[in-house]
């Protein structure tokens, strides 16, 4: 079971910047896929970005450009870089991961709370 644990989230105003952090309690060589997802009050959960175990990313077209992912296998952590935020950023993020072990297997964090706001 893979246990992932996100940080960085807090208030910030209106263009400002936070950067994300989730750790993975095993080797993230293993993921194959990491990435973000976030979910806003009475709305459902969306794409961020994703990254692959070679590098390859994907972001949601409301972000791109503004965000930026990337990951740290050596330290077993992905990162979202969120420049220029805007209240519409504002969600619950989660990290989540997944591997392949004959079938695939998806894994959640707890979420952390990004709010922008002045």
């Amino acid at each position: 079971q893979v246990q992932l644990v996100e940080s960085g989230g807090g208030l910030v105003q209106p263009g400002g910047s936070l950067r994300l952090s989730c750790a993975s309690s095993e080797s993230a060589v293993s993921l194959a896929v990491m990435g973000w997802f976030r979910q806003a009050p009475g709305k459902p959960r969306e794409l961020v970005a994703t990254i692959t175990d070679d590098g390859n990313t994907n972001y949601a077209d409301s972000v791109k450009g503004r965000f930026t992912i990337s990951r740290d296998d050596a330290k077993n952590t992905v990162y979202l870089q969120m420049n220029s935020l805007k209240p519409e950023d504002t969600a619950v993020y989660y990290c989540n991961a997944k591997r392949y072990r004959r079938s695939w297997y998806n894994y959640w964090g707890q979420g952390t709370q990004v709010t922008v706001s002045s």
